[in-house]
């Protein structure tokens, strides 16, 4: 009597192929929908931040009457330094050499200086969009991802193409001139259609977008829309890295277009912003541009419909 054999099969070629076509498939599936959970995390933490500023900002405004001034000239610090006691960072703010009320005290108050070399090269989160990279332009010192509202022409705030400019939360501040803080009063088109601070990238390498240690990238304007395709203006090449793929065109200042930084954003469709009440919205880059230039500027008598 014969005894009969086990038959171990196992898999053949193509049935492993087929498995392995199967979890490829489901990969590819899954991946996006991984980043995009991720995204929104991020998207969620920008808007965290930007909330976070608007209270810092008003914090500020209770203490000193004021927002805090936007830029002292070049290189003397900017609304950057005034909020951080206000975003836990009040060690960073002591060590810091400035003067709240004049443009220029001492070369010792540059951002670039080495007495404040520790507190510009630290990256503070609060300032940071997760969604986008980390710059350091030179010096090791940090870029970050907020500017504050210069309103809707450029970062002289004066006439441009036609434009005219009509005020903004923030004002520009020459080296060596005193320096005044605007009021929430100052706010005559009203503190829920006025924005505070938005977004912008920072830019690569020795581009000096987002570098808001700095009076120029302290600040964005609203001339160009969001997530423009048009290019950043900057009065320099050395520090404009034009990346139009990246979302960051830049040229060079000229006459008819100034020095002027648009809100931009690693976010799909649009850009955050926080409002002068504190509210945070996320605003479509498809927005007309009226109506968006209007949403920057403190006393431009616009009647600002749905945003």
């Amino acid at each position: 009597m014969s005894i009969p054999r086990s038959r171990h099969r196992g898999f053949t070629l193509i049935e492993l192929l087929v498995v392995i076509a199967i979890i490829a498939i489901l990969i590819a599936l899954l991946l996006p929908a991984v980043q995009q959970a991720r995204e929104a995390a991020r998207r969620s933490q920008c808007n965290n931040n930007l909330k976070q500023i608007g209270l810092a900002m008003h914090n500020y405004h209770d203490v000193n009457n004021g927002f805090p001034v936007a830029q002292y000239g070049c290189c003397w610090g900017t609304w950057v330094v005034g909020i951080m006691p206000y975003i836990d960072q009040a060690n960073l703010f002591n060590q810091y050499e400035h003067n709240l009320k004049y443009g220029v005290p001492a070369d010792t108050a540059r951002y670039g200086h080495p007495v404040n070399l520790p507190v510009t090269r630290t990256r503070l989160a609060a300032l940071t969009c997760p969604s986008d990279k980390d710059n350091r332009p030179f010096s090791d010192i940090t870029s970050h991802n907020y500017a504050a509202n210069f309103g809707n022409t450029s970062y002289s705030q004066g006439t441009v193409n036609g434009v005219t400019f009509k005020k903004a939360p923030f004002r520009l501040t020459s080296s060596g001139t005193p320096a005044k803080n605007q009021k929430m009063r100052d706010i005559k088109d009203g503190t829920s259609n006025t924005m505070l601070v938005a977004e912008v990238l920072q830019g690569d390498g020795r581009d000096l977008r987002g570098f808001s240690w700095w009076g120029d990238a302290s600040q964005f304007t609203t001339y160009l829309p969001p997530n423009s395709n048009l290019p950043d203006r900057i009065y320099s090449s050395t520090y404009c890295n034009n990346q139009p793929e990246q979302n960051l065109p830049c040229d060079v200042s000229t006459s008819t277009n100034p020095t002027m930084f648009a809100a931009r954003s690693s976010h799909t469709g649009g850009i955050q912003t926080v409002l002068c009440d504190g509210a945070g919205r996320f605003i479509s880059e498809n927005i007309d541009l009226e109506v968006w230039r209007g949403l920057s500027t403190a006393k431009g008598g616009e009647v600002i419909s749905e945003f």
